[in-house]
């Protein structure tokens, strides 16, 4: 858990304290001053280990004089240079303690940072669904909505694909008939998603991207989800990342993520977890290369696809229900509401953009 930037003036300008726990790692402290547009006084501090200690002077050395609006890549940098030759950061990084230095001066944000709300799941068509994605991203990054956590739920088939994928390469028009799938295509890249009532379990993050600030896009997945990670082991499943986006156990994979960063600084993160995928079905309706079986190291599409409930024996809503309360102990979430104007924005946005011929066949 993070805690709020804290800031005081003294005589020499602007005393700053930043805190960040690495995920899967230790906690960096930063406190430094800001004197003239650069930092003075710096103090970096945590739980990690470093060898040898004089490294620790190096870092802080490294830090001292830079100037205060310098990006995280750049903070990063300076450590990089600075940290001799040979040194072991344990359980932290250059890039660790940038993020730490950017949530002190209040450019980059934690997680207790922000009032959070979540939205419990309510059935709507998953046109609607996928178009509610762009228009609550909009919202948070343009600080008209709280960071918000949404839980899907549907009641038709579907099929959700890529923003970047073909649709001839990825759907069978054949099984998509036959079962009658509805195909959309969302606005975050990644794979394509079989999607039966109840035989998945799909939420959405909206959230600044100050809160990644000086994270990595490969990092920020687990980054993101290191709630559902804790509220899966709370269930009894070991889960973990397997790079770049895949949730995984040692039983196979459970779910999969997808990204999109807007330009008013809003970003979507979004997972669907396998329940109960009917695996015979899902292989009629998703053409499923033979180069990304290889690839995940499987000859069967049905082997990669390991659902919850069997894994837990719990009912999905059970499942749901502790992802929830994990998120709202640990970030103080709400719950919420979709409201009329959000609906009525997004089945618009349907009409215009997410339902057309135009967006599913922009990749055909």
């Amino acid at each position: 858990m993070t805690s709020l930037p804290a800031q005081e003036m003294n005589d020499d300008g602007t005393h700053l304290h930043g805190e960040y726990k690495v995920p899967g790692g230790k906690l960096v402290v930063v406190d430094l001053d800001v004197v003239e547009g650069r930092f003075a006084n710096v103090s970096v501090s945590g739980d990690f280990f470093l060898e040898p200690d004089e490294a620790l002077l190096d870092i802080n050395t490294a830090l001292t004089g830079l100037p205060a609006e310098s990006s995280a890549a750049e903070i990063a940098s300076a450590v990089n240079s600075r940290v001799p030759e040979g040194a072991v950061l344990f359980g932290f990084s250059a890039e660790a303690v940038a993020v730490t230095v950017r949530r002190a001066l209040s450019k980059a944000t934690g997680w207790a940072d922000h009032q959070w709300d979540v939205i419990p799941p309510s059935v709507l068509p998953t046109p609607v669904n996928v178009a509610l994605d762009e228009v609550l991203t909009e919202e948070v990054g343009a600080g008209l909505r709280n960071p918000t956590l949404r839980f899907w739920d549907w009641a038709e088939p579907s099929a959700v694909i890529g923003s970047f994928q073909s649709v001839r390469n990825e759907v069978d028009p054949e099984g998509v008939a036959r079962h009658g799938v509805t195909v959309v295509r969302r606005i975050s890249g990644g794979g394509a998603m079989f999607m039966e009532a109840g035989n998945c379990i799909t939420y959405s993050l909206y959230v600044p991207q100050t809160l990644v600030d000086g994270i990595s896009f490969a990092d920020s997945y687990a980054f993101l989800d290191s709630w559902v990670m804790a509220a899966l082991e709370k269930l009894g499943i070991s889960a973990f990342y397997v790079p770049l986006n895949d949730i995984a156990t040692d039983q196979g994979k459970i779910g999969g993520a997808a990204q999109k960063r807007l330009a008013n600084g809003g970003m979507l993160h979004h997972v669907t977890m396998s329940y109960d995928i009917d695996a015979d079905k899902m292989v009629d309706v998703l053409r499923i290369g033979k180069e990304k079986l290889s690839d995940k190291g499987t000859r069967s599409a049905k082997k990669r696809v390991d659902p919850l409930r069997r894994q837990t024996g719990l009912a999905r809503t059970a499942i749901i229900d502790a992802m929830q309360e994990v998120f709202t102990e640990r970030y103080g979430a709400v719950v919420s509401h979709l409201t009329d104007a959000e609906l009525t924005e997004a089945r618009k946005r349907v009409d215009t953009k997410f339902g057309t011929a135009e967006w599913l066949n922009r990749v055909p």
